[in-house]
């Protein structure tokens, strides 16, 4: 196990709203200066900055940030490109670098500033040739096993018979949760650092199931009884801004600068699955982590999941034998919004936050899922309450 120290993020807006403005190291600067006065540790304690980031094609943001947020020149950096995994996956490297005697502390996680997102251009093969932009890459190298994303949420629902309805009714409580936790009338979050004059997650709304059901529809689906397993656009979660950062240690490291573990960075899972269904990769990772850990879904205190999909988060219920009402009890991505290399981390901020009020031992697993068939999971564990 590795102590987690602190951790922190910024809000989260949609595309175009309030954190628009913010480059990469702009969003992430705040949360190195948070994690270090948090703990009191002076910047020359940390050893690396691990960033993962999907959309930023800048070189290494991870440096950006670190030389944004005055850390010694010396310190190590590195970006991770894994897409909607790259946040928590760089989390899971920090503790491969404590582990491997790299770095004492790492300060890791993820930030994405989809708004100032490179225009992205194919190159031409000649001269007479014009230039074709792009929106995503290919996440395969078949094209028939590329499926737009879209398409293969609605092909998931309607293979097990997901129907809209169902979907709806999640978003809606999964609105209703993120609106109490992190709305704009909820009450300040310790862990939410204000940026660009924003202090709590933009996108959640009131929502019922009237309303859910007048929202456009995306994606059409039946499955094979005829029911409607269509996708609609509150069944998804919204493109969006955001950052999140973990101030990870070492056992001697905690030891040297007379600092306590708030959490523990127990186990982790990266995996790949079939790329033509990637939502389910989630919980294919989860399921691997729960194995090899030798305990089931019954026994963690909580289960988070950035859920990019409604039906991504049903499914993934399902799977693991559990109520859809255990997952996200503060609201997940599809309320919150999809900062593509920073949700993982986001998530992993989410479970940890909670896990403060829970009794020592006590665990939480937290799962994303990623373009191109990757799966990551990670399992957290409390030090002890804070009251």
């Amino acid at each position: 196990m590795w102590p987690i120290l602190a951790w922190a993020r910024t809000p989260v807006a949609p595309v175009g709203g309030a954190l628009a403005r913010c480059s990469i190291h702009e969003l992430a600067q705040p949360l190195v200066a948070q994690l270090l006065t948090h703990t009191q540790l002076p910047a020359q304690a940390v050893d690396a900055l691990l960033l993962g980031n999907a959309l930023g094609a800048n070189g290494n943001p991870a440096r950006m940030v670190a030389l944004a947020a005055g850390l010694p020149e010396r310190v190590a950096t590195a970006s991770i490109d894994s897409q909607c995994c790259a946040g928590m996956d760089a989390v899971t490297h920090a503790c491969a670098w404590l582990a491997l005697g790299q770095a004492d502390i790492v300060i890791a996680g993820g930030a994405e500033a989809w708004s100032r997102a490179p225009i992205r251009m194919h190159r031409p093969l000649d001269a007479a040739q014009a230039p074709v932009p792009f929106e995503r890459p290919a996440f395969a190298p078949w094209p028939q096993r590329d499926p737009d994303l879209f398409d293969a949420a609605a092909t998931g629902a309607a293979a097990s018979g997901c129907t809209r309805p169902a979907q709806d009714a999640w978003a809606v409580l999964s609105h209703q949760r993120a609106r109490a936790y992190s709305g704009a009338d909820a009450p300040p979050r310790p862990e939410i650092v204000p940026l660009a004059g924003l202090a709590h997650d933009a996108y959640p709304r009131a929502l019922t199931a009237t309303r859910a059901a007048r929202m456009p529809l995306l994606r059409p689906a039946s499955d094979a009884q005829g029911r409607d397993c269509g996708l609609s656009q509150i069944a998804v979660s919204p493109k969006a801004d955001g950052a999140a950062l973990l101030l990870l240690a070492s056992p001697q490291a905690c030891a040297r600068w007379g600092v306590a573990p708030r959490a523990y960075w127990r186990a982790g899972v990266m995996l790949g699955a079939a790329p033509e269904q990637p939502m389910q990769a989630a919980q294919q990772a989860a399921q691997a982590l729960l194995q090899r850990q030798g305990i089931t879904a019954a026994q963690l205190e909580l289960l988070e999941l950035h859920d990019a999909f409604a039906a991504q988060a049903l499914g993934f219920a399902a799977a693991l034998g559990v109520l859809p009402e255990r997952l996200n009890r503060q609201g997940g991505g599809l309320a919150r919004g999809h900062p593509i290399g920073a949700s993982g981390a986001i998530a992993l901020v989410q479970a940890l936050a909670q896990l403060t009020q829970s009794a020592p031992g006590e665990q939480a697993l937290v799962a994303i899922a990623g373009a191109g068939g990757l799966g990551s999971a990670t399992l957290l564990e409390a030090a002890g309450a804070e009251r």
